[in-house]
């Protein structure tokens, strides 16, 4: 029987035009048993977010076409919480600081150490509240409420307006929900919210 952990895994995105690289970090990622998907570049990142949801996404910085730090940008406009680890060899030190600067959770130099790299993605899924543990645990009453809203059809921005709180705010609890209930889109939200879940959901105020 699979334990809470192997069940839950938390999902991360690699992007790098280095087919090697990516082998390795998808290497590590998997033996330590996280769900990894790889990118050979930022826009085939970028059209597979829209489809789902990750918790943490790693990219090298300095790549043909969209750069790390354009792809760090356009992430910040589909998911904002979503924390950014950006690859980098030593000679690309500054344009590292600059991908800090503009939202990176952190960087690491390459050839890629493991312990670093599992040290960095533990810290930036914990920090994001998107670590595996979190996965099958019971929604907090503040979560309840905008996992209402949300099935009446309420925008972030709505939500936030109802609820006084600031856009960011709602979306780093929308976030935490479809962690919890282990979801990656919307669609999958709703199915789960209004299956076995909603009964629970209705039991508490809002």
């Amino acid at each position: 029987m699979a334990t809470m952990t192997e069940k839950f895994k938390a999902h991360i995105f690699a992007v790098d035009d280095d087919p090697d690289m990516l082998e390795v970090v998808d290497l590590i990622l998997k033996k330590a048993k996280f769900s990894c998907c790889c990118f050979a570049d930022a826009d085939e990142c970028l059209r597979e977010l829209k489809r789902q949801t990750c918790d943490l996404i790693i990219t090298d910085v300095k790549m043909p076409g969209k750069s790390g730090i354009e792809l760090l940008a356009e992430i910040r406009k589909i998911a904002p919480w979503l924390p950014v680890l950006v690859m980098t060899s030593y000679a690309d030190i500054p344009m590292s600081v600059r991908a800090i600067k503009a939202g990176a959770y952190d960087f690491i130099e390459k050839p890629i150490d493991k312990q670093t790299l599992l040290s960095l993605v533990k810290s930036a899924l914990k920090q994001n509240g998107s670590d595996c543990s979190a996965r099958g645990k019971p929604l907090t009453r503040t979560e309840t409420t905008i996992l209402k809203l949300i099935l009446q059809g309420k925008t972030n921005k709505e939500i936030a307006h109802i609820l006084a709180r600031s856009i960011r705010t709602v979306e780093v609890h929308r976030s935490h929900i479809m962690h919890k209930l282990d979801v990656d889109n919307v669609v999958e939200l709703v199915k789960r919210a209004t299956g076995a879940a909603l009964d629970d959901l209705d039991k508490q105020d809002v």
